[in-house]
């Protein structure tokens, strides 16, 4: 299992690189293994505005259909439209091409309540 040691994580199975007031989303390498080949996804809109920990969208592979849920606040600056387009770089790519959204954040103190690598992958480890 791939953990970028930068990147901050969810319970669940999403990653978050911060740049500044922004962050990137993307689900983890954890998650796009246990999910299995991805066919489709489905994103907010540019502009939409999310909470932490509520549903912006999902994703859908051959075994099953799994809800977006998001890491932090925030105002939706981007979609990966190439993700939507060839889902399959989710699996061969999650942490670079494969990522899903862009948000500025409207609270960075969210932030603190997210997951190392290490703990996420202890976390990983007790759900198994």
């Amino acid at each position: 299992m791939d953990l970028p040691e930068e990147l901050k994580y969810s319970k669940e199975h999403l990653w978050i690189r911060v740049e500044g007031d922004r962050a990137i989303v993307g689900i983890t390498d954890y998650a796009q293994e246990e999910l299995g080949i991805v066919t489709s996804v489905e994103l907010p809109s540019v502009g939409d505005e999310l909470e932490q920990d509520d549903s912006f969208g999902s994703i859908e592979a051959r075994k099953t259909v799994a809800d977006l849920y998001a890491p932090v606040s925030g105002t939706v600056l981007e979609v990966n439209s190439e993700v939507a387009d060839s889902p399959g770089q989710i699996n061969d790519d999650p942490y670079d091409s494969g990522w899903l959204i862009m948000v500025e954040m409207s609270d960075p103190e969210e932030l603190k309540l997210l997951l190392t690598a290490d703990d996420y992958a202890e976390a990983v480890e007790e759900s198994e």
